[in-house]
Parts: structure tokens; C-alpha cells; sequence
């Protein structure tokens, strides 16, 4: 169990913002879809949260900068000599066949791409051969000079795989849920609807996973949809969807948690990083001063955070954020992309690793593409809340269903990570992936490698810091 060290109710209240609150609510008394009863419960006061952020050593942070300073430096000799026509390398990334025309995209933006990616490449985007499990088949590849124009060679190499989050290594093509998979197309639905869900795209396996996915994370109904990016990016503008409402965001959350943001038309302010101080007086600021201009109060005040970061390996504070939403009648939005079937005994993600009940959280988004080896998103919460979005969701209306193979892929892992399939092998593979989780970390920092995030999070970052590969 993750656990953070503070104690609920230790933040003093301040008098004119608690004042505000109490007369008139960041909702100010307005009809909204996310109009939900909560409770805030939990056997222990107390949380222990334990996140590694280790700074470098000096001569590390020097070397660093030094190096960049002269790879910038370089790169703009390479580039000078590329203009007088002295250095012929990465020609084929300028624009040539548009005379006259007003150029696509600024030459400055590809700066690191001609003199940085195109020197590395060969170790990224790499094709793989098979599966992403425990290990992976790659194919080889042939580059040319200065690393141009690859080609595919037919021969391949076996690598450990520490690089995708195929979490429970449900991703496979074998097993029960290739299996059913294979029957959904053969003997199901096929493999394509060619419709949104709005329209003629609602099959009864849709209803079947969206009826387990709600079961599963302890809410009363959810919706799912065949992209995860699409999820937050679609569905956020319909929960604060004008400028009277507030949007307070986790300064490190996630490229569609931000793009949903700026669609929603919402006002955005930005927290730190899991700072909970700064967190409370960007709400408390809010409130008291209101709407710019009319200073009226806001509409909703929605707190988006993400379970686990996936850059930085870290989990949400989750019970303080609980505490600071239910004092300042704020709604929160925790997106589990990366925590779902990764975190708590059982797989159910960041509420169960700390306790929280999920009648706490008021809007619970998840990715089937980790922990279920599928693709696709769901959002879980109230009735009222999952009406409202089958209606204005933009997800909903306009884009395709999710693939019936698909979503018996997700119904398959799900039910084997709950126990319904009998096996108890989705038990067995959250066990192993703790065990792996908190054996590769502390390996790591055995051996002197500074690693970012929390113990038990899946997501563990390794920093390098140097680039000699590129030299």
C-alpha cells in the first residue's frame, strides 16, 4: 500500500476564502451535470508518501549543460556550412519542392531533429517483430550514411523488454484472451463497427464492458471509448464547458488532459507538481477573487490530476486532494491511465492503494492500452454524469466505436485481474508486477543510477543525463 505523510485537516482555514465558499460555492448555486454526494472516509488519518526525486551532483548538472551549450553551438556550424552547401548531410529534411510557397514549418524547429535525433535514431522507433512481452523481437535495420534512409534487413534480435507498459503482459497472442479475441472476429461481431456510438455503433459488448469497467473501479456507470488520448481530449470540454468555470491542473499532467483543457474554453491555473500548499492557494485565490472582470463566482471547479505521472513515475496525493476538493466544494478528476490494474492488491488502481473510496473521486478516467494490452479509454462516475456525457461528448457523437475484438480483449484481462475467469492468474501477474516493480528499482539505486517516482509505481524513470552517443 503507497502511503504519504501528512495529516488530514492540519491546513488552517482562511477566513475569507472558507467565507466565500460557505455563502456561495465555486458552483454558485448553478444547475451542473456533476452534481454528486460525497463522503470522505478512511480508517486512518495518516498517509505516508514516499516519492525519490535525488539530485544530480554538481558535476553531473555541469557536464550537462556543458554539452548542450556546445551541441547547440555546433549545431549551428553544421548549419551554417549546410547553407554555403559545405556539409551535405540531412539535406532531404528541407524544403525544396515548394519554391515560392511560404514554408510548412520553421527551419530553427528542426534543429534537433538534424542535429541531434538524426545521429541517434537508429536506437528509437524501432520495428518490432513480435509481441511486446517479457522479451521482444526486433528487426534489424541497414542506415546509410549520416543515418538516412533505413531499410528493413529480414533478420531479427531477441531484447529484454524494459521499455513498454504492457504492465500484466496481457498484450499476447496466446493465452485466453488472444483466444476469445480470435472468436469475437470469427465467430462475433467481426472486426469493425463503421459508426460512432451515438448512432448505429452500440453493440451489447460495448454495454457488457462498460457494465464490468464500472463494476470493476466502484462507480455507478461508465462510458468507454477506442481511443485513450481522445478520452480526456474529447470528454473534458463536456464537463467545463465555458469560461465560468475553473480548471486547476497538475503542471505535469498529460498532453490531452492539457488539450482538453484549452478546448473546454475554460479558465486554466496550474499547480506544482503534487504540492498540495500550492495546490490549496491557487483554489483559495480563485475563489475569493472570482471571474476576471465580473468577479462573479465560478460556475464548477474542476481539479484534474493523473494516478500515476508517466514521465515522472509518481502517484497523485490522493487523500490531501480529496481533503482540499471536499473544503472548497471543488470536483475532481484523477486520470488512471497508467495506475489501473497497476496499483492496489487487487489492480483497481489509485483509490485502492490508499484507501480512498471512489464515491470520493467524481470522475475516474482510465486507458485500456497498459495493464489490459488493448487500446482504447473509459470514464467512470455517477448516472447523472455518464448521461450528460452520452449525449455532448464529441467522443461520443462523432467518433468511431471501439472494435469488437477489442473489447473482448479488455472483458477477458478484466475479468481474469477480478477473479471472475476462476484462474486467479490477473491476481498472480499484479503480484509479479510489484515484485518486479520494487526489485528493478532498488537494483537501480544499488547501483548508484538516480531514479525518479515512487516505490511501488510501475513507471520508473532512469535519468542519463548525457547524450555521448550524439557526438
Amino acid at each position: 500500500r503507497i502511503q504519504i505523510l501528512f495529516e488530514l485537516g492540519d491546513m488552517p482555514p482562511e477566513s475569507d476564502a472558507q467565507r466565500r465558499v460557505d455563502e456561495l460555492g465555486p458552483t454558485g448555486n448553478l444547475p451542473s451535470p456533476l452534481k454528486v454526494e460525497r463522503e470522505c472516509k478512511s480508517d486512518d488519518d495518516e498517509f505516508v508518501y514516499d516519492a525519490s526525486f535525488e539530485d544530480p551532483p554538481l558535476l553531473t548538472v555541469l557536464s550537462v549543460y556543458m554539452g548542450l551549450s556546445l551541441l547547440v553551438l555546433f549545431g549551428h556550424l553544421r548549419d551554417l556550412l549546410r547553407r554555403w552547401g559545405w556539409d551535405k548531410t540531412m539535406t532531404d529534411s528541407q524544403e525544396s519542392t515548394n519554391e515560392g510557397f511560404v514554408p510548412l514549418y520553421n527551419d530553427f524547429e528542426a534543429f534537433y531533429t538534424r542535429n541531434v535525433y538524426q545521429r541517434v535514431c537508429h536506437f528509437w522507433n524501432k520495428p518490432l517483430a513480435g509481441v511486446p512481452g517479457a522479451e521482444i523481437e526486433i528487426w534489424d535495420r541497414q542506415f546509410g550514411e549520416y543515418n538516412e534512409r533505413p531499410k528493413m534487413l529480414p533478420t531479427k534480435k531477441k531484447y529484454i523488454n524494459i521499455g513498454s507498459y504492457n504492465y500484466l503482459g496481457f498484450a499476447e497472442n496466446n493465452g485466453t484472451c488472444a483466444r476469445q479475441t480470435i472468436t469475437e472476429i470469427s465467430d462475433g461481431f467481426g472486426g469493425g463497427v463503421g459508426s460512432a456510438r451515438a448512432e448505429l455503433g452500440t453493440l451489447s459488448v460495448h454495454a457488457e464492458l462498460e457494465k464490468l469497467v464500472a463494476e470493476f473501479v466502484g462507480k455507478e456507470d461508465s462510458l468507454v471509448f477506442g481511443m485513450g488520448f481522445g478520452t480526456n481530449s474529447l470528454n473534458i470540454p463536456s464537463l467545463v464547458d465555458n469560461p465560468g468555470c475553473l480548471l486547476i491542473s497538475d503542471e505535469l499532467n498529460h498532453a490531452s488532459l492539457i488539450l482538453g483543457a484549452r478546448l473546454s474554453g475554460a479558465k486554466i491555473k496550474v499547480f506544482k507538481h503534487n504540492n498540495m500548499k500550492d495546490l490549496e492557494r491557487v483554489i483559495r485565490t480563485a475563489i475569493v477573487e472570482g471571474q476576471p472582470r465580473t468577479r462573479r463566482p465560478w460556475k464548477k471547479v474542476l481539479i484534474v490530476v493523473e494516478g500515476v505521472y508517466s514521465m515522472e513515475g509518481t502517484t497523485c496525493n490522493l487523500p490531501e486532494i480529496v481533503a482540499i476538493k471536499n473544503k472548497y466544494k471543488a470536483y475532481l478528476y484523477v486520470d488512471e491511465a497508467h495506475s489501473i490494474g497497476a496499483l492496489g492488491a487487487t489492480g483497481r488502481g489509485v483509490c485502492e492503494a490508499y484507501g480512498v473510496h471512489p464515491r470520493d473521486i467524481d470522475i475516474l478516467m482510465g486507458t485500456f492500452s497498459k495493464s489490459f494490452g488493448a487500446a482504447g479509454g473509459y470514464i467512470a462516475a455517477d448516472k447523472d454524469v455518464i448521461a450528460h456525457l452520452r449525449t455532448e461528448s464529441h467522443a461520443q457523437t462523432y467518433a468511431t466505436s471501439m472494435s469488437p475484438p477489442v473489447c473482448r480483449q479488455i472483458l477477458a484481462s478484466m475479468k481474469s485481474i477480478m477473479g471472475i475467469d476462476g484462474t486467479g492468474e490477473g491476481q498472480r501477474r499484479i503480484k509479479q508486477l510489484a515484485e518486479n516493480t520494487k526489485f528493478f528499482r532498488h537494483s537501480l539505486q544499488k547501483r548508484g543510477y538516480i531514479i525518479y517516482g515512487d516505490e511501488y509505481s510501475p513507471v520508473v524513470p532512469l535519468l542519463t543525463y548525457t547524450m555521448p552517443r550524439c557526438w
